[in-house]
C-alpha cells in the first residue's frame, strides 16, 4: 500500500465516492469502469445472515459485496475479481470501511478451475449466497468500448454465461441462492443458463421510470429447487420528472433490502 493510501489521501488516478447515504465510501478508478446503482440493487437483492458465507464474482472495486456485508452484520464476504488491482482496491476498500475482519479480496478469474478457488478459501458447496454482475453486452452485438477495464467489465459473448453460472453452482451448498443484475433483454439467455440447477426462480424487473420498459432484470434462484418461478412486481427507480421513487431511495441510500423470496428457500 502506498503512503498517500496510507495516509487517507486520493490518488489522482481514483476517485472517492459514496454510497448507501455515505455508509460507505469506495475508491474506484477515474476512468474505465465506474460502478453505479446496478451494483448496490443487487448487494440489496442478496439474502444473508448472521454467519453466512457470501461470494462476490466479478466483484471490481467491491460495491456490491461490501454493501451487503453493510446490510448484514456478521455476514463473511470474498470478493473475487479478475484483476489484480481492481482486487487490492477492493481490499483497501473493505478496510476503510471497517469490514476487513469480514471482507476479503482475491484476484481469481471466475473462470478458474475449482482447484484455484479451493486454493484461496472458495472449496465447492462453501457458501450461502453468491452475487453476480457479469458482463452483458453482446460484443457481436455492441460496438465494444476503446477502453480495456471498462470492455472486460461491460462484454460477455451469450455463451460465456454459463461460465458464470457454473461457478457458482459449483460454489453453492444446496439450498443456497444466486442473485444477478443482468440486461432486461438478456432473460432468456440467463434462465436458459440457469436450467436444471436452479429453481424458485424469482425475476424483478426494474425501470427507469413508470410506464417504461424494463432497463435491468434482478433475478434470485435457489440451487436444487424444484420450486416454480415467479415475475415480481417492478421496481421503478425514478419518478415522470426525475425524482427518485421512495422505493429506490430506500434502497440506494438507506440500505434496504430487496426482498425476493416471500418464504424460506
Amino acid at each position: 500500500m502506498s503512503a498517500e493510501r496510507r495516509a487517507g489521501a486520493i490518488p489522482s488516478d481514483l476517485t472517492d465516492d459514496a454510497v448507501l447515504g455515505g455508509r460507505l465510501r469506495l475508491w474506484q478508478p477515474r476512468r474505465g469502469h465506474r460502478f453505479g446503482h446496478d451494483g448496490i440493487l443487487l448487494a440489496a437483492a442478496t439474502p444473508g445472515r448472521n454467519g453466512d458465507r457470501a461470494v462476490d464474482l466479478g466483484a471490481g472495486v467491491g460495491a456490491a459485496g461490501l454493501a451487503l456485508a453493510v446490510r448484514v452484520p456478521g455476514l463473511r464476504v470474498t470478493l473475487v475479481e479478475i484483476s489484480a488491482e481492481l482486487a487490492a482496491l477492493a481490499a483497501l476498500n473493505a478496510a476503510r470501511n471497517q469490514l476487513a475482519g469480514r471482507v476479503d479480496a482475491v484476484a481469481l478469474d471466475v473462470a478458474a478451475p475449482s482447484a484455484d478457488y479451493a486454493a484461496v478459501g472458495l472449496p465447492p458447496e462453501s457458501c450461502d449466497a453468491v452475487l453476480m454482475n457479469p458482463p452483458f453486452n453482446d460484443p457481436t452485438r455492441h460496438k465494444a468500448s476503446p477502453d480495456r477495464r471498462r470492455r472486460a467489465a461491460h462484454d460477455l459473448a451469450p455463451a460465456s454465461l454459463a461460465t458464470w453460472i457454473d461457478a457458482a453452482a459449483r460454489l453453492l451448498r444446496r439450498g443456497g441462492v444466486l442473485t444477478v443484475i443482468f440486461r432486461a433483454e438478456g432473460l432468456i439467455d440467463l434462465i436458459s443458463a440457469l436450467a436444471g440447477r436452479f429453481g424458485a426462480i424469482a425475476i424483478l424487473p426494474v425501470q427507469g421510470k413508470p410506464g417504461a420498459h424494463a432497463i435491468r432484470i434482478i433475478v434470485g434462484a435457489v440451487k436444487g429447487s424444484n420450486a416454480p418461478p415467479a415475475i415480481l412486481p417492478g421496481l421503478v427507480l425514478a419518478t415522470e420528472d426525475g425524482a427518485s421513487t421512495d422505493a429506490a431511495e430506500a434502497v440506494l441510500r438507506r440500505g434496504a433490502e430487496l426482498a425476493l423470496f416471500t418464504s424460506p428457500q
